[in-house]
């Protein structure tokens, strides 16, 4: 907005007030889907003991001795329900952790663009430093964007699937992978659990099955094919070290670190190019290297 030429505190108002309003409305309609899915809790419990108990008389019909009470042992559909009810009680937490999360992004907006000249100052940074830390910033856009797109997309995908099966709590799924989206590897099998256990209890295995197939399909063709496109080998990290910066900032600082792995892994790279007693690290932790063949061979 400021390269189009609008006022810095006008680009700055519309962006804090676009930013509070999506919040506001991505609040308003999670709880509510929350609150109906909490409402609808009972219900599935009743379908899941009785699908338990379907099951085991199954098993004992084949030869499996005490089937139902070791079904038991292995899933109860009680302990599940409560274990559920916990987490969305939770959820008020979560909203809350949100909304500070907000509200250092616009004090961040405003801090910004005196960031530059702080740090010339404080730092007395050369002309290659000053390149530097726009190359982390650029970098981590670039990721964002692509990130929020994609992530957009297969909230989209979800939703449309799961609206054509008649899956309860369709927009609360999708909501929930646009989310999960941004944790790698992980967040593709996390957001297809619950609307997989969902299909089951509402529906019959056919539909399920189906479910199951539709995440297949959007997780493989945006996350496996069309997002590392789209990002090329900008980013510069390999596979590996993509799953290990996971467990390391998630065991650093939590959720928080699990959502942003891959930017501070970013940001830590280029900052391990800087020195050449670093840069040995920062070749190993990024993509593969392609070797010179050896003229003599």
């Amino acid at each position: 907005m400021r390269r189009k030429g609008v006022p810095k505190w006008l680009a700055l108002a519309v962006i804090v007030f676009v930013l509070l309003e999506a919040g506001s409305i991505f609040a308003l309609v999670f709880t509510g889907e929350l609150e109906g899915f909490r409402g609808g809790l009972p219900g599935y419990q009743e379908r899941l003991i009785l699908l338990n108990n379907q099951f085991g008389g199954w098993l004992e019909d084949v030869g499996v001795t005490n089937a139902r009470e070791a079904i038991y042992d292995i899933f109860d559909p009680a302990a599940a329900a409560g274990y559920v009810r916990v987490v969305l009680t939770n959820m008020s937490g979560i909203f809350a952790t949100g909304l500070l999360i907000l509200l250092a992004v616009v004090f961040m907006l405003l801090e910004a663009p005196r960031l530059p000249a702080k740090l010339r100052t404080a730092y007395h940074l050369t002309d290659e430093a000053e390149a530097r830390i726009r190359r982390v910033l650029n970098a981590i856009n670039q990721y964002m964007v692509i990130k929020i797109l994609t992530s957009l997309a297969t909230a989209l995908c979800i939703w449309v699937w799961l609206w054509n099966l008649n899956i309860d709590f369709a927009v609360l799924w999708a909501v929930l992978a646009f989310l999960l989206n941004f944790i790698p590897f992980v967040g593709a099998i996390l957001m297809t659990i619950p609307a997989v256990v969902l299909a089951l209890v509402q529906t019959d295995l056919q539909t399920t099955l189906l479910v199951a197939l539709g995440y297949l399909v959007v997780n493989t063709v945006i996350g496996s094919i069309l997002e590392p496109r789209i990002m090329g080998r900008g980013l510069g990290i390999s596979t590996l070290v993509v799953f290990l910066s996971l467990l390391f900032w998630g065991w650093v600082l939590g959720t928080v670190g699990v959502f942003l792995s891959v930017p501070l892994t970013i940001a830590l790279i280029i900052a391990l190019e800087a020195s050449p007693q670093t840069r040995p690290i920062a070749i190993l932790l990024g993509p593969e290297v392609t070797q010179k063949s050896d003229p003599e061979v």
